[in-house]
């Protein structure tokens, strides 16, 4: 039985009132059973209560903004599913978005095809979260605690996301070899049919792990047209 035939729950952030119901429609028509609120108070204060599977939210709200909504909600429920939607080209506020905490975005406009793609694969996802990555491995200079979901290098420690471990793990497994983007939308993003596809976002995650990997960004490498390999 898929997620939507569950008829999992799943809140919408959104105060474009237009965009907000569009999204509810779409989604109750897909078997899911959605509710939309305008402001991101009401959007904390939904997403808090746990009666939902998944949260889709808007970066620009009235009051408190998308991202402090984000950050509290993922400290307080680490676990929950979080899609944030965010305008064209705007890199910057993806990049902050997962700093804050989300699993992925959707850029606006979007297809409903894709928007569904990303919402069925988080939903997916999260039901394995219980049987995460356990076992301790290295990057370069790097030994990737799984279970603590830290990097550390002598006497620096680093906090890793579990889909950051999670890639980290698939890059070490894959060593040499290249692993390409539609690799990693199927095996860390749970996506059956990632060949349909486009997003940035596996760019926007590799980058923010070179960030904190410091010194071992570089064995990261970039093969351009094909995806990323783990030189060692």
């Amino acid at each position: 039985m898929s997620m939507a035939e569950s008829g999992a729950a799943i809140l919408v952030v959104e105060d474009e009132l237009a965009i907000q119901r569009g999204l509810c429609d779409v989604l109750a028509f897909h078997g899911y059973r959605p509710t939309g609120v305008g402001t991101g108070e009401e959007g904390l204060r939904e997403g808090r209560s746990g009666r939902y599977a998944l949260v889709i939210l808007d970066i620009m709200l009235p009051g408190i903004s998308g991202f402090e909504v984000c950050e509290r909600l993922r400290a307080e429920l680490p676990r929950l599913p979080i899609l944030m939607l965010t305008a064209l080209g705007a890199e910057d506020d993806v990049l902050r978005g997962f700093r804050c905490g989300s699993d992925d975005y959707v850029t606006k406009p979007f297809g409903v095809s894709e928007l569904l793609a990303r919402v069925d694969a988080l939903l997916r996802r999260s039901g394995k979260l219980g049987q995460p990555c356990e076992e301790a491995f290295e990057i370069g200079e790097w030994r990737i605690e799984a279970s603590e979901r830290v990097a550390r290098s002598g006497e620096t420690a680093t906090a890793l996301s579990r889909r950051e471990v999670e890639m980290l793990a698939l890059f070490a497994r894959e060593k040499g070899r290249i692993v390409s983007r539609r690799t990693l939308l199927a095996e860390v993003w749970g996506f059956d049919a990632p060949e349909r596809i486009e997003t940035r976002t596996v760019d926007m995650h590799v980058a923010k792990l070179r960030k904190k990997l410091g010194e071992a960004r570089e064995l990261i490498e970039t093969v351009r047209g094909e995806g990323y390999r783990f030189s060692g």
